[in-house]
C-alpha cells in the first residue's frame, strides 16, 4: 500500500480538503434546519435542491420566471456594463501610464471617485436613465471600470524600463512600443484587471436588480421570493450567483495560464 497518499500535503489530502468544508457546512445546515423546523429562517436542504433540480421552470417561483431565464438576463447585463467599463478603463489606464500629462490631468479626480460604492450611484442612475438597462450598465460599469483602470495603469509602469530603452535603441516610434512591448509586458496585470472587475460586475447587477421597477434577472428572483416567502428560492438564486461567478472566475484562470505561462518563467 502506497503510505504517501495518507500523508499531510499530497495531492489526495489537498483535494479532500477542498470539499471538507463545504460538506460541514451541508451537513450542519440539515441539522441546524431540522432542528429550528421553521422553512422561513431556515429552509431544509430538499427544499432547495428541489428548485434547483428544476431550474427550466417557473411554478416553484411564483411566476418570478425559471432560473435559467433570469441567470441569463443577468448575465447579459452583466457582460454590456463590463465591456462599456473595459473599453473606456483600459485606453484611460495605458494613457495614464505612458504619459505625465494624462495622469496629472485625470488622477486625482478618479482618485475622488475611487472610494464611491457602486450603489452610492443607484439614485442618480435612476435620475438620469430611469429605470431599465441603461441604468443597470452604468452601476455594473462602475463597479468594474476602477478594478480594471488600476490593473492597467500598474501593468503599464510595470513594464521593464530595459525592454522600452532596446525598442526605442532600434528605433522603435512609440506606436510600435505601445503595440510591441507595453501591451504584452502590461497584459497579464491587465487580464487580472478584467477578472477583478468582472467579478465586482458580477455583484453589481444583483443589486442593480433589486432597485424599484425591475422584472427581471436574479437580484429581483431573489427580492420578489422574499416578498412571497420563498426562502428556498433565495437560497437556490444565491446558489445560481456563485457557481456562475466561480465557472467565469475558472475561465479567467485558464486563460491567464495558457496565455501568460511566460509570467511564471520570468519569476
Amino acid at each position: 500500500m502506497n503510505r504517501s497518499i495518507f500523508r499531510p500535503g499530497s495531492i489526495p489530502w489537498r483535494s479532500a480538503l477542498k470539499f471538507l468544508l463545504p460538506v460541514a457546512i451541508i451537513i450542519g445546515w440539515e441539522v441546524l434546519a431540522i432542528i429550528l423546523d421553521n422553512q422561513f429562517i431556515l429552509p431544509r436542504l430538499e427544499s432547495v435542491f428541489a428548485v434547483l433540480i428544476n431550474p427550466f421552470s417557473g411554478e416553484l417561483t411564483f411566476g418570478s420566471g425559471s432560473l435559467v431565464d433570469n441567470a441569463i438576463i443577468s448575465l447579459g447585463r452583466v457582460i454590456a456594463g463590463f465591456l462599456v467599463a473595459a473599453v473606456l478603463a483600459i485606453p484611460l489606464g495605458i494613457g495614464m501610464g505612458r504619459s505625465p500629462i494624462i495622469h496629472e490631468l485625470f488622477d486625482s479626480f478618479l482618485q475622488l471617485l475611487r472610494p464611491i460604492p457602486p450603489l452610492a450611484w443607484v439614485p442618480l442612475a435612476l435620475a438620469w436613465f430611469k429605470i431599465g438597462l441603461l441604468s443597470m450598465v452604468f452601476i455594473i460599469g462602475m463597479g468594474a471600470f476602477f478594478p480594471i483602470l488600476l490593473n492597467t495603469l500598474d501593468g503599464v509602469k510595470g513594464v521593464k524600463k530595459t525592454w522600452i530603452e532596446a525598442a526605442e535603441i532600434l528605433g522603435a516610434k512609440e506606436r510600435q512600443i505601445l503595440s510591441r512591448v507595453i501591451l504584452p509586458g502590461a497584459a497579464p496585470t491587465i487580464w487580472t484587471g478584467l477578472r477583478v472587475g468582472f467579478g465586482i460586475a458580477w455583484m453589481c447587477v444583483v443589486a442593480a436588480e433589486m432597485m424599484p421597477g425591475t422584472n427581471s434577472g436574479l437580484g429581483y428572483l431573489i427580492i420578489s421570493s422574499y416578498n412571497f416567502g420563498q426562502v428556498p428560492v433565495i437560497i437556490a438564486g444565491m446558489v445560481v450567483i456563485g457557481l456562475i461567478g466561480i465557472g467565469f472566475d475558472y475561465l479567467f484562470k485558464i486563460v491567464e495560464q495558457r496565455s501568460f505561462a511566460w509570467r511564471e518563467l520570468e519569476r
